[in-house]
């Protein structure tokens, strides 16, 4: 064998074990899908759950669980979390910034003002059923700060930096203005807020599924088209545009994709934190940099993530269903601090 063959064969083995990794955290993704369904204050077995799954005649009281109350709670989870992790892997590359997630960008905080504007002062889209208000606004403010983030980046140059500086503008702008809002919310209504912002899965809903799933489908393909150039980028701006690639034009439609995919998760479940954060480097662990592997690792990994803390939140405390944010914003924290206090190069 010639050296040649041997960095082919070993370059094969690699690729094998990156797809098996990638088909593994799929398996785990469904898995933890089955175990959210059996989890909850009235116990279904496994065989019961699989077997309403299948259309098989059982009780109607587990039948109702199952389709109406579990399943839409779980299939929330499981895309939120692809959805987050995915935003996070590409962010952490165009802003080459370990530590960057989809909130990095102030999208959170300006989907919390939408949606506060929504609950504290009645004020939504035209024409929009009241049931979608609060999502409808929490979208649309996030889109608003993606736009002005935009347009202030390319009036001044595009670059990393200012992108990250922006979004922290935007948030720390956004944050003082919920809190204006929350100054004069009734009691009531403040309640209601402050629920939101926590991020909860109670109110997922298969109206709220379908628009998630559409707006994944919608901005997996490109993500998973850029993937060489991503993987390019993670050798530096000026090696990437050694190799001919406009960086500029990647970063800008990467955000884009990245806001769409952040702004859609909180208008539908509130703030969730460190998902974004936490699935991307577990599954650059797992498989490395190279994005064609990366990508869908991530998705999988915040979809495992996001459904395990969904079961979390309903057995740490027995009776009490907690909100999914404070769950993983529990698990994140050490994983950020791990990040922080790491020895080496953090990318």
């Amino acid at each position: 064998m010639t050296v040649a063959d041997g960095i082919l064969a070993e370059q094969g083995r690699r690729t094998r074990r990156r797809v098996a990794l990638v088909a593994a955290l799929g398996l785990g993704a469904l898995a933890s899908v089955l175990l959210d369904l059996v989890s909850g204050p009235s116990g279904l077995p496994l065989g019961q759950v699989l077997a309403t799954l299948g259309g098989a005649e059982v009780p109607r009281a587990a039948e109702v669980i199952v389709w109406q109350v579990r399943l839409p709670v779980a299939v929330m989870a499981l895309l939120v979390g692809a959805c987050l992790s995915l935003s996070g892997a590409e962010m952490q590359t165009v802003l080459d910034n370990p530590l960057a997630e989809p909130f990095t960008l102030g999208i959170s905080a300006a989907a919390a003002l939408g949606a506060g504007v929504a609950i504290v002062l009645g004020l939504a889209l035209p024409g929009l059923p009241a049931l979608w208000a609060v999502s409808g606004n929490a979208f649309l403010f996030a889109l608003l700060a993606l736009g002005l983030l935009q347009l202030a980046s390319a009036l001044r140059g595009g670059g990393s930096e200012v992108v990250i500086l922006l979004g922290i503008a935007v948030n720390f702008t956004a944050a003082a203005l919920l809190a204006l809002v929350q100054f004069v919310a009734s009691p009531d209504a403040l309640q209601q807020l402050v629920f939101w912002t926590m991020g909860s899965l109670v109110n997922a809903r298969w109206e709220g599924i379908a628009v998630l799933a559409a707006v994944l489908a919608l901005c997996l393909p490109f993500s998973l088209a850029a993937s060489w150039r991503l993987t390019a980028l993670r050798l530096g701006a000026e090696q990437a545009q050694g190799f001919g690639l406009d960086v500029a034009h990647l970063r800008r439609w990467t955000l884009v994709r990245v806001s769409l995919l952040a702004a859609a998760s909180v208008s539908m479940v509130g703030v969730v934190g460190f998902v974004g954060l936490a699935g991307p480097h577990i599954a650059r662990m797992a498989v490395g940099e190279d994005h064609r592997f990366l990508l869908p690792a991530s998705l999988f990994t915040g979809a495992l993530l996001m459904s395990l803390a969904s079961v979390a939140s309903k057995l740490l405390v027995p009776g009490i269903l907690l909100p999914v944010g404070i769950v993983t914003s529990l698990v994140g924290l050490p994983v950020f601090f791990a990040l922080v206090l790491r020895k080496g190069d953090l990318r």
